[in-house]
Formats: structure tokens, C-alpha cells, sequence
């Protein structure tokens, strides 16, 4: 009796000393901080991953985007699911592997300028680009209103509904924002209106893409795209999950560079 009393405390040791282990083995799978009000649908993306592929992957929601690269950058077996500013970085940096993305006809997005519908486009951008508010940490925002001015706007935001309001507000005399931000928020900024910017405003810019660090192994990684390419659902209506190649991150490198930003050493 005493030497099965034994036998079974020492499995139950054994058990609970696994546990632990086998938690810090699953795979966080990030999204970025404004998907605070989307945590539902985080945990079903990481849920169908994971029952597709055979993978333990948690959710996690990231306080800040320096918090995902930080990841990226160290052993952990991470994911993310993200736009192009911080996929860009990424791939500049050589620390993650672009997997699938979401087609779901707004997969590609342009930065657009908004300004007062008497002003001059081009004299804004000429003459006062430190006028120029965009939000920060994006494609359509920072990177295009720096690529537009070769690094001279001034007024970073946290958001696009901020670098209008800055102008309608006139604290700014315009501003970058998303192409499909706009489409779905013009009606609310009347007297202002949209100008796309030779060179700059080129829906080339990817949405949605999801990326594993370099940490995960390749076979690894291969499961994952072809469970996240099975679960084209679980990411939202109408999506269509494919596969997506690095090279297409490539305008959106180059507009940083055109803005003066360094994706291998820029932080928030």
C-alpha cells in the first residue's frame, strides 16, 4: 500500500512538473494592439491553426508593436498577424518567415493625402510638409507622408482618425491616411477631400499577413500555412487565406526608405 501511495505521488510530481513544459512549448501566435476589442476572433484564428495543424498555438493580443519584434528577435516560436509596416521590418531584418494572407479585396491598401478641398496639394507637400499629420507605425500613415516629403512631415499621431481630425481641427494643413479608411470615413469630414500622390499612393502595401519567426522550425512553418490556407474562415468573412511571398513587401521597404526611415532600427 505505501509503495503504491508512493508510486502515485511520484507520477502526480512527474505530471505536474510536465505541465509547465508543455505550456511554454505552445506557439504564440500575436496581434497587434488595436485588436484589443477583437479577442474573440483571435482565439478562433489560433483555434483553428492549431486544430488544423496538429500545433499548440495561443493568442496574445501585444501591448505594442516593439513587444512583437522583441519576440521575433529572441528563440520563443512566435507568430504574428499584422499589416505591412511591421512586416516590413521583419523582413528587413531577417527575423521572420511571411507565411499566408488574407485575400479579401482590400488585401493591398494605399497612404492617400487629405487636405481642405481649397488647398493646393502639391504646395502642402512642398512648403509645409512639417504640417502633415499620419499615424504612426504605418504604412499608409508614417511611411507614406515621410516618402512623400523625403522625411520632412512632422505631426505622427497615433491613428488615422486623429490625422484627420488634426486637420479638421486645423492643426494640420493635411494628412495620410489608408485608402480604405477613408472610403469608410469620408462622409463624416465634410469639406475635405482625397489626392493620391504620384509614386507614393499605390495600393502595394499588404494587409493581414501572417508571418512565423525564424524560430519556428520549417516543418513547422509548413503546417501552420497549409492549416491557416484550410481555415480561410476563421479569419473572417470572406477571406481567402493564400499563400504570400516576401518579395511582395518590397514597396513597402521601398517607401521607407524614400522617407528616411531605417525598418532595421526604427521603434516607436
Amino acid at each position: 500500500m505505501k509503495k503504491t501511495i508512493i508510486t502515485l505521488l511520484a507520477t502526480l510530481f512527474l505530471f505536474a512538473a510536465v505541465q509547465p513544459l508543455l505550456a511554454a512549448d505552445a506557439i504564440t501566435c500575436w496581434f497587434p494592439p488595436d485588436w484589443k476589442t477583437k479577442a474573440p476572433q483571435a482565439q478562433e484564428i489560433t483555434k483553428a491553426l492549431s486544430e488544423k495543424s496538429g500545433v499548440s498555438i495561443r493568442p496574445r493580443i501585444a501591448k505594442s508593436y516593439p513587444e512583437i519584434l522583441a519576440a521575433f528577435d529572441s528563440k520563443d516560436q512566435s507568430l504574428v498577424y499584422v499589416g505591412s509596416f511591421v512586416q516590413a521590418i521583419i523582413a528587413a531584418r531577417g527575423i521572420g518567415t511571411p507565411l499566408a494572407q488574407n485575400v479579401n479585396g482590400k488585401e493591398f491598401y494605399s497612404g492617400i493625402l487629405i487636405l481642405p478641398q481649397d488647398a493646393d496639394p502639391g504646395e502642402i507637400l512642398e512648403n509645409s510638409p512639417e504640417k502633415i499629420a499620419f499615424a504612426l507605425g504605418a504604412s499608409s500613415g508614417e511611411s507614406s507622408a515621410m516618402a512623400a516629403t523625403g522625411g520632412r512631415a512632422a505631426l505622427g499621431v497615433a491613428n488615422h482618425g486623429a490625422a484627420v481630425g488634426a486637420v479638421k481641427a486645423g492643426r494640420a494643413s493635411a494628412a495620410v491616411v489608408k485608402n480604405w479608411w477613408w472610403e469608410a470615413n469620408k462622409n463624416d469630414y465634410p469639406g475635405l477631400v482625397s489626392y493620391e500622390i504620384p509614386g507614393i499612393s499605390l495600393a502595394k502595401n499588404p494587409d493581414n499577413v501572417l508571418t512565423a519567426s525564424k524560430a519556428v522550425p520549417e516543418g513547422i512553418r509548413k503546417k501552420i500555412r497549409e492549416a491557416a490556407i484550410m481555415s480561410s474562415s476563421a479569419f473572417g468573412s470572406g477571406a481567402n487565406m493564400r499563400l504570400f511571398e516576401e518579395g511582395q513587401l518590397i514597396f513597402s521597404i521601398e517607401l521607407m526608405k524614400k522617407g528616411k526611415i531605417d525598418p532595421k532600427t526604427y521603434s516607436w
